[in-house]
């Protein structure tokens, strides 16, 4: 399955794709290509996320919306 999409079987068939709108840490890590440590101590603390007890819930949008700003132009300073 790729990441991101989410499929809802029914009676063992895969009846439609279903795209994730929200990623477990983990998850989130892996589509920036960071490990866990990596984002817990560079990006978590940047990106809204939604709490509910122990589990955390970070929005694919949010994601986009950090990358897109933390993206340097070509040929800029690092």
């Amino acid at each position: 399955m790729p990441l991101g999409l989410l499929y809802l079987f029914v009676s063992q068939e895969v009846v439609q794709p279903l795209a994730r709108i929200a990623l477990s840490k983990a998850e989130a890590s892996a589509a920036l290509g960071v490990s866990v440590d990596f984002f817990d101590e560079h990006v978590a603390h940047e990106l809204r996320m939604v709490r509910r007890g122990r589990k955390r819930l970070i929005p694919v949008r949010e994601l986009e919306r950090w990358l897109d700003e933390q993206a340097d132009l070509a040929g800029s300073a690092a």
